[in-house]
């Protein structure tokens, strides 16, 4: 056996892990930093690039729509994979990650009930915006025309986005960022603010009223996370808000229903 070597491999890693280590904050180990800069930057970019090349398309066929529902939920759960797992290597639980609750039966009806009256609320904005006819307007139909779906197919693909969107969002934004921001002992409104902003950013592609939009959703989303201290409420929320904006889109900003 080549003790030597061993030891050689041994220094060698020794050293690449102080390294790495050294690139954390000391609240904010160098992994999360990581992840923050792919929520920050990569997801915010690579959305908006690739909301540049569908928009120049003269159209989109039901195959592509469908095509990007399932890469776009197939990113989205190995985003949250490696997240989780990083999370959980760190000791974060399920509860400081907001995925229990201690009243099951609270949380479920605060989840159903509120998506009901958020997604009514919803629906008629969005009826509302159909009839518009301002250039923020025409940019929102623009988009719905390339994302929605237009068959029946193409809309229960759409629901298991809406679906992954609302599982995974909420765990990277309301239950992670919550959980590593709260360990670097931010103050529960910069927790907040943060998280809304990141949320936001995510949701570039949409141009800046959708974006400020988000925001402003994110921060409703993440006082309700606070308030129940539990993802639960807010991910029956989100997936409403997403499977509305599929179904009624379709009515109101597609064909002009």
């Amino acid at each position: 056996m080549d003790v030597s070597g061993v030891v050689l491999k041994h220094r060698i890693c020794s050293k690449l892990h102080k390294l790495v280590e050294s690139w954390s904050h000391p609240t904010m180990p160098w992994d999360f930093l990581l992840i923050f800069f792919v929520l920050a930057v990569i997801v915010p970019w690579r959305g908006w690039t690739r909301m540049q090349r569908l928009q120049a398309l003269p159209q989109i066929s039901s195959r592509e729509r469908i095509g990007l529902y399932l890469t776009a939920m197939a990113a989205q759960w190995i985003i949250t994979a490696v997240v989780a797992w990083r999370a959980f290597a760190r000791g974060f639980g399920r509860g400081t990650l907001g995925i229990q609750a201690q009243s099951i039966p609270e949380v479920l009806v605060t989840g159903v009930v509120g998506a009901a009256l958020i997604g009514v609320a919803h629906w008629f904005n969005l009826r509302r915006v159909g009839r518009l006819a301002n250039p923020a307007a025409n940019r929102i139909k623009e988009l719905a025309a390339k994302i929605f779906p237009r068959s029946g197919f193409e809309s229960l693909i759409f629901c298991g986005l809406a679906v992954t969107a609302g599982i995974c969002e909420e765990f990277l934004y309301r239950g992670f960022a919550f959980a590593a921001f709260r360990q670097a002992h931010f103050p529960v409104w910069a927790i907040l603010a943060f998280s809304s902003v990141l949320f936001g950013l995510a949701h570039a592609y949409q141009g800046r009223a959708g974006m400020l939009g988000t925001l402003i959703l994110g921060t409703v989303f993440g006082c309700v996370r606070i308030l129940y201290d539990s993802l639960v409420p807010v991910v029956f929320w989100h997936i409403a808000v997403d499977i509305v904006a599929g179904l009624a889109g379709r009515l109101y900003l597609i064909d002009n229903k």
